[in-house]
């Protein structure tokens, strides 16, 4: 009797412990009852990095193992295209920028093609052999103008159409694991590690160091629309900053959901809601500035890491989006 006294004693104890720890993390979200987005079927298995587009119906998007492919109808439909490049040259095309007709792609190691008829044709541009690190991003800027970044933190530009580039930087970031530019030309990067992130000014010949928030290491970093950073950190934590004049200010740490997965990017929809991606289909979002959160249904059906989130401006103002996946998965914004 003395033992099974004492062995529901502790079933007692584990299962008042077990609820009281469920109520300290959050392991599962609601699901929202409808999608504003659409898988698209890509037809591979290689990892899209990223997508821009020539108007409003003509892109590209491009990623690992030489990865290119065009749509004509806004994203609903892909076709492989190729570029005249070594067949013993395994690149991953990681930036494309369109201004116009004119569009520039870069990749690694060292590649940078540039076109002027929306991508008929591309031309593979010379790089320095002493260029440091290799391309990470490119900006198209304006007729024969671009700026490129590097994942040693190096900022080049050109006016010329890519013969001649000049340094932006008199130094480097370090290494690299995420490199944002906004649309007024700051830049912010994580360092490799993560310990570490650093911003760069238009008019700053310098990056600017930044102690990390907390003790996990950071993820990756960006811009709000409204110019304001954000920051993912390990432990599926977002930040957002507090003070626009401050960088170095930050709210409180948001943890929507603990599933074991961080998150690895983020961004604001055309109706200002907040969403971020990440391992094992992970795709949330919040209508109420970080207040509460849901899970997408279509992205929770993915059996894939989303990567990437993106979003963009559109002359028809509806906007543009996509979230993209490894190993083929894409999916479109359809509002």
């Amino acid at each position: 009797m003395k033992s099974f006294f004492s062995s529901f004693f502790n079933l007692v104890l584990i299962v008042s412990i077990g609820l009281g720890l469920s109520g300290c993390v959050t392991t599962r979200l609601p699901i929202a009852s409808s999608s504003p987005w659409q898988a698209v079927e890509l037809g591979t298995e290689s990892n899209p990095l990223d997508i821009d587009f020539v108007d409003e119906n003509h892109g590209f998007l491009v990623g690992t193992n030489r990865l290119i492919l065009e749509t004509t109808n806004g994203g609903a439909s892909w076709q492989e295209r190729s570029l005249d490049l070594e067949d013993e040259e395994n690149f991953r095309l990681i930036s494309i920028d369109f201004n116009d007709e004119e569009g520039w792609l870069v990749g690694q190691p060292s590649l940078v093609m540039h076109t002027t008829d929306g991508g008929k044709n591309w031309t593979r541009l010379l790089l320095g052999s002493q260029l440091p690190g290799d391309p990470y991003l490119v900006t198209a800027n304006g007729r024969n103008s671009a700026e490129l970044a590097t994942t040693a933190g190096a900022v080049y530009t050109t006016v010329d159409g890519g013969s001649n580039w000049g340094g932006r930087v008199s130094d480097s970031a370090g290494g690299v694991r995420d490199l944002r530019r906004g649309e007024d030309g700051r830049y912010v990067s994580v360092s490799s590690l993560g310990n570490f992130f650093a911003t760069l000014n238009p008019d700053q010949e310098n990056w600017e160091l930044h102690q990390r928030v907390s003790s996990k290491r950071v993820q990756s970093m960006g811009f709000e629309p409204s110019g304001q950073l954000w920051m993912l950190a390990r432990g599926a934590e977002i930040r957002l900053n507090d003070n626009p004049e401050e960088i170095d200010s930050w709210r409180r740490p948001i943890i929507p959901i603990t599933n074991g997965y961080n998150y690895l990017d983020m961004a604001w929809d055309p109706n200002n809601a907040i969403w971020a991606a990440g391992g094992n289909g992970t795709l949330i979002v919040s209508k109420d500035g970080g207040e509460s959160w849901e899970m997408d249904p279509v992205g929770d059906a993915q059996p894939s890491n989303l990567i990437r989130v993106l979003f963009e401006k559109t002359n028809d103002g509806k906007g543009r989006g996509f979230v993209l996946g490894e190993r083929g998965h894409l999916l479109r914004w359809v509002g």
